[in-house]
């Protein structure tokens, strides 16, 4: 039996692997993984159309779509701007990564958490609600006066999880971004401020106790398998204690387009696809049950 995957998503702060179809399988921290990816990886499509060409999409790409359908997938998309008259309600979060590592964004409200899961947020607050003109334009005012980036990189935001300062210190540096936020002119206009409630997200990732990262899974392959106890999980990327001992992790954008198999006899013993070492990284810088 194949599987084709959707990548990781969030349903109630719980970590699940979403697949074609729309089933999701939960996943529970200690838990073993193994799949084994068959064949070419193909544009799995975009925004429920399977794409026309069924092309054959690079290992790498953590995107996973031919040009067309990539195009596609950014229409209507409030992070590419092209989506302007949605009437529904808007927040503004200021979100913290890792020592030095905040940015200021906008997610719907109805929303939620969700956005910040996904993105693998450690922690966070809210900072104003409104129309969402209004809080792309506090976005991009904050952006500027604050100093913070809009995107940080998830080798980034990876890299620093199996070493994070106490709670407290997280939440004093977001505490300390939204000190500064509210003192900045304008925004509160158009926007209505929200009070500071900071969050946490290091128990739901399961962060705690992490061993130190040995790498980050390159690619798949045919014929490739992962397996691994499941140790954490953050935004897109598994955690994963490898069968010799190493702590990988794999970031489920990378699964899109392939179909994934059960691995058979021996194979579950083994992970044999390629990973790029921790130093070089930097340098650089249910019936669904039965699959795992």
């Amino acid at each position: 039996m194949e599987w084709s995957s959707r990548g990781l998503g969030w349903d109630g702060g719980v970590p699940g692997l979403r697949w074609r179809g729309g089933r999701v399988s939960s996943l529970a921290y200690g838990q073993v993984l193994a799949f084994r990816a068959v064949g070419d990886r193909r544009c799995p499509g975009a925004r429920g159309n399977p794409c026309p060409l069924e092309a054959v999409v690079s290992g790498r790409a953590t995107g996973g779509r031919c040009a067309e359908c990539a195009r596609l997938d950014r229409a209507h998309s409030v992070a590419a701007d092209t989506l302007l008259d949605d009437p529904r309600p808007y927040r503004v979060y200021l979100a913290w990564f890792g020592p030095g590592m905040t940015k200021v964004g906008i997610t719907g409200e109805a929303r939620g958490e969700a956005r910040l899961l996904e993105q693998g947020a450690v922690a966070f607050s809210w900072l104003g609600r409104g129309p969402l003109m209004a809080a792309r334009r506090t976005e991009e005012v904050l952006r500027q006066a604050l100093g913070v980036p809009d995107r940080i990189a998830y080798e980034r935001k990876r890299a620093v999880r199996h070493a994070l300062p106490p709670a407290g210190d997280r939440v004093r540096e977001v505490e300390e971004l939204y000190r500064k936020a509210r003192a900045v002119g304008g925004w509160t206009e158009t926007l209505e401020p929200l009070e500071f409630a900071p969050r946490d997200h290091a128990v739901a990732f399961h962060l705690d106790g992490l061993p130190p990262l040995a790498g980050t899974v390159t690619e798949l392959v045919d014929g490739g398998v992962v397996t691994g106890r499941l140790l954490a999980a953050a935004g897109p990327d598994l955690h994963l204690l490898s069968p010799d001992g190493r702590c990988l992790a794999l970031d489920t954008r990378l699964m899109g387009g392939w179909a994934l198999r059960k691995p058979e006899g021996g194979e579950a013993a083994g992970f044999s696809v390629p990973v790029t070492p921790v130093a070089a990284a930097e340098e650089a810088g249910s019936a669904q049950g039965e699959l795992f």
